[in-house]
C-alpha cells in the first residue's frame, strides 16, 4: 500500500532490514552458547551445585519445622543435613550387602539359567532353527528346478582343488605381572572415592544454601527483579514453596512405590528385594521409561531363580499393576493439577541432560527442568523458558480467540469460551478475552494489515460467538479450591496485593422501572470502527440478562444525514462503544451533541482500551460532554443499572467534567 500525500515516510532508524537479527538476539544466542559450553566443560563443578539446590528444596520444609521448635537456624540445618546424610549412607550400606549376597548366589542362578536354556533347546523353540533351515533348503530347490519342458542346465565345471596352505606361526601369549597391593588398592578405592568426594561437595554446598537461603533469594531478586521488589519477592517465595512441596511429594511417592515393590518382590520370593525397591524408587524419577527399566532386572532375576516361570510372571504383574495405579490414580490425586511441564519438554529435557551430565543428568532432568520453568514464569528476562518448556498455551486466551477469528472457526472459539466460563462470569469473559481479542483485530484493521475477507471473518465469528453464548447466565461460578501445583501463575498475572481487587457488584434488578425494561430503553450505538458494533452487541446482551431493554444501531444510523430519521422515543440512556479512538475525538464530541439534541437522555461512553488518552485527560473529557466514561463492560452494566434503579442521580456533564471513580463504575480519577 502506497503512503498517502500526508503520510510521513519512516526514518532510517524505523526500518529494519529483513532477516537480520537484532543485537539483543545475537547477545542472547551468545550467552546461551557460553552457558551450554560451561555446563558441559564444568560438569564436575556444576553438577554438585545443582544437586545441592535440589536437595535444598527437599530439606527446606524440614528445616522450617525444626526452626518452629525454636532450635535456631544453625542447629536446624545441621540436624536436617545429618538426617539426609544418614539416610543416604544407610541406603548405600543396605545396597552393598544386597549386592554382595546377590553376587555370591550367581553360580546357582547361572545353573538354573543353563537348565532353562537347555529345556528350551529341546523343545519347539530349539527345533525352530532346523525347521527354518529345512524350509530354506526346500525353497532353494524349488527355485533351482527348471520349469516343465525345459532342459536342465549343464552342470558347472568342477573347481580346481585348493592348494594346501602353509602352516601359520605359533601363537604367542603375553602374561602381565601380578598387580601389587598398591595397584589393587588404587583400582578399588579410586572408583569409590570419586562419588564420595562428589557427595561431600554436595553436602557442603547444601549446608551453605540452607544457611543463607534468604540472602541468596535477595541476590536473585536483585539480579532479575530489582524494578519491582515486592512482586518479585512474593513470586520467588511462592515458587520456592511450591517447588519444595512438589519435590518432597514426588520423593515420598517414589519412595512409597519402592517400598511396595520391595514388599511385593519379597512376598514373591525374588532375591535382594530391598535392592530392587531402591532401584525402582530411583528409576521413577526418569520420565516415561523409568518404571520399565526398574522392572526388567527383578523379572530377569526371578526367571533365573525359579525353575518354572511363575515367579517371573508374578513379578511382571506386580509392576504392570503398580505403575499404572501410581501414575494414573494416586499421583493425579496428590498433585491435583499439572506439574507445569509439557510432555514434549519432559522428553527433550531427559535427552538433553543425559547428553550433558550422563546418568545423573537423567535422574535430575525433570526436577531441574521444572526449576527452569518456574524461573521463566516469574522472571521476565527468562520468560522464553516458560514458553519453550511449560505446558501453558503459547497464546493468551484473547490471542487465541483472535487467531480463531482470523481462521473463521466459530466452533473452536465457542469451545474455548465454554472452558473459560467454568471459572468466570460472562461479563468477565467479555471484558478479559472477547474485548481484548477484538482490540487486536481493531488495531490490525487500523494499521491496514487485515484484508476485507479477514475482517468479514472476524465479524462473522464474533457475531456467532455472541449468539451462541446467549443461553449462558451472567453469574459468577461457584468458587472451588485448587491444590497448589508446583508452577504458579506468573507474577504479571497476579495482583501486587495479597487481597484481590474488589469487583464492582452488579445491583439487583428488582427495582428497575418498566420504562427501562422496554425494548430500546438503552440505545447501544456503535463507534466508527469496523468492529465497534460487535462490542455494542456484547453490551446489549449483558444488559438484557440483567433486565434492561436494549437496541443496537450501527454508527451510520447516527450520522448527520440519518440521525433525523432515528426513532429515539422512550430512550432512557445512550451507550456508545469504541474499541479504538485515537487523536482528538472531535467526531465523538459532535456525535454526543447530535444525540443530546435528539433526546434528553444521559450518555455513557465506553472506551474499552483503558489506557486511551481520553480516559486520562480531564480537558478532553470536559470538552466531550458525556455523563459517564467507563473502560469495561462490567462498569457499563453497573452504571446503567444504577441509573435505571435511581440509586444514583444522573450527573450532568457541565457540573462534573470529570467523573469521580466509584465502586459502581470506574469513572477515571482526575490527574493531580
Amino acid at each position: 500500500m502506497r503512503p498517502g500525500p500526508n503520510t510521513t515516510p519512516p526514518t532510517e532508524t524505523e526500518i529494519e532490514p529483513p532477516g537480520v537479527p537484532g543485537l539483543s538476539g545475537l547477545m542472547t544466542l551468545a550467552v546461551g552458547v557460553v552457558v551450554l559450553a560451561a555446563l558441559y566443560v564444568g560438569q564436575d563443578v556444576f553438577l554438585p551445585v545443582v544437586m545441592a539446590i535440589l536437595l535444598a528444596f527437599v530439606l527446606a520444609p524440614f528445616v522450617e519445622v525444626l526452626r518452629r521448635w525454636r532450635l535456631g537456624r544453625v542447629p536446624s540445618v545441621i540436624i536436617a543435613v545429618l538426617v539426609a546424610l544418614g539416610i543416604i549412607i544407610s541406603l548405600g550400606t543396605v545396597i552393598g550387602f544386597q549386592l554382595a549376597g546377590l553376587a555370591s548366589d550367581l553360580p546357582r542362578y547361572q545353573t538354573t539359567i543353563e537348565t532353562k536354556i537347555g529345556s528350551l533347546r529341546e523343545g519347539t523353540l530349539g527345533k525352530l532353527p532346523s525347521l527354518l533351515k529345512d524350509f530354506g533348503r526346500r525353497f532353494d530347490r524349488a527355485v533351482a528346478e527348471p520349469p516343465p519342458g525345459q532342459a536342465p542346465a549343464s552342470p558347472a565345471p568342477t573347481a580346481a582343488a585348493p592348494e594346501p596352505q602353509e602352516t601359520g606361526p605359533l601363537p604367542v601369549e603375553v602374561h602381565e605381572p601380578e598387580p601389587t597391593p598398591m595397584q589393587m588398592a588404587r583400582d578399588v578405592l579410586l572408583p569409590v572415592l570419586e562419588p564420595l568426594a562428589t557427595m561431600g561437595i554436595v553436602f557442603v554446598v547444601l549446608v551453605f544454601i540452607l544457611m543463607q537461603r534468604e540472602d541468596l533469594r535477595d541476590r536473585m531478586i536483585r539480579l532479575f527483579g530489582a524494578s519491582d521488589l515486592h512482586r518479585t519477592t512474593v513470586a520467588m517465595d511462592d515458587a520456592a514453596r511450591r517447588l519444595s512441596r512438589y519435590f518432597l511429594t514426588q520423593l515420598a511417592l517414589n519412595t512409597s512405590f519402592g517400598v511396595v515393590a520391595a514388599l511385593g518382590l519379597w512376598a514373591i520370593g525374588v532375591p535382594s528385594p530391598v535392592l530392587w525397591g531402591v532401584f525402582a524408587a530411583l528409576m521413577r524419577f526418569v520420565p516415561y521409561i523409568g518404571s520399565f527399566l526398574a522392572a526388567l532386572p527383578p523379572i530377569l532375576l526371578a526367571a533365573a531363580v525359579d525353575p518354572g516361570w511363575s515367579m517371573a510372571l508374578m513379578a511382571l504383574a506386580l509392576f504392570l499393576i503398580g505403575e499404572p495405579l501410581m501414575g494414573h490414580v494416586i499421583e493425579p490425586i496428590v498433585y491435583g493439577q499439572s506439574t507445569g511441564l509439557s510432555p514434549f519438554s519432559v522428553v527433550i529435557s531427559a535427552i538433553f541432560w543425559t547428553w550433558l551430565w550422563g546418568p545423573v543428568g537423567l535422574l535430575i532432568a525433570t526436577p531441574l527442568t521444572l526449576c527452569l520453568v518456574v524461573l521463566g514464569r516469574h522472571v521476565e528476562r527468562l520468560e522464553f523458558l516458560d514458553v519453550l518448556l511449560g505446558d501453558r498455551p503459547a497464546l493468551t486466551p484473547a490471542e487465541n480467540l483472535y487467531q480463531r477469528m482470523l481462521a473463521g472457526d466459530p466452533d473452536e472459539a465457542l469451545d474455548s469460551a465454554e472452558l473459560l466460563l467454568k471459572e468466570r462470569s460472562l461479563t468477565s469473559y467479555y471484558d478479559e478475552v472477547a474485548l481484548r481479542g477484538l482490540q487486536l483485530a481493531a488495531n490490525d484493521a487500523t494499521r491496514g494489515v487485515l484484508t476485507q475477507r479477514q475482517l468479514d471473518q472476524v465479524k462473522d465469528v464474533i457475531r456467532a460467538l455472541v449468539q451462541d453464548l446467549a443461553p449462558h447466565d451472567d453469574v459468577d461460578p461457584h468458587p472451588h479450591e485448587t491444590k497448589d501445583d508446583p508452577v504458579a501463575a506468573p507474577a504479571s498475572e497476579k495482583p501486587a496485593n495479597k487481597e484481590p481487587a474488589v469487583v464492582p457488584p452488579i445491583p439487583p434488578e428488582g427495582n428497575i422501572p418498566d420504562a427501562w425494561r422496554a425494548d430500546g430503553a438503552i440505545l447501544c450505538v456503535a463507534g466508527r470502527g469496523p468492529l465497534d458494533e460487535a462490542a455494542s452487541e456484547m453490551l446489549s446482551q449483558l444488559l438484557n440478562k440483567h433486565g434492561l431493554g436494549t437496541r443496537v444501531i450501527p454508527h451510520s444510523a447516527v450520522s448527520r444525514r440519518e440521525i433525523f430519521n432515528l426513532d429515539m422515543t422512550n430512550v432512557q440512556m445512550v451507550c456508545i462503544s469504541y474499541l479504538e479512538i485515537s487523536g482528538t475525538p472531535a467526531h465523538l464530541r459532535y456525535l454526543l451533541r447530535r444525540l443530546k439534541q435528539k433526546a434528553k437522555a444521559p450518555t455513557l461512553v465506553g472506551l474499552w482500551p483503558a489506557e486511551d488518552a481520553v480516559l486520562k485527560s480531564e480537558t478532553m473529557r470536559a470538552t466531550l460532554g458525556a455523563n459517564y466514561y467507563v473502560s469495561s463492560l462490567r462498569d457499563a452494566v453497573v452504571q446503567c443499572l444504577k441509573a435505571a434503579s435511581g440509586e444514583e442521580k444522573v450527573l450532568e456533564p457541565a457540573n462534573t467534567p470529570a467523573v469521580e471513580e466509584t465502586t459502581a463504575a470506574r469513572r477515571l480519577p482526575l490527574p493531580a
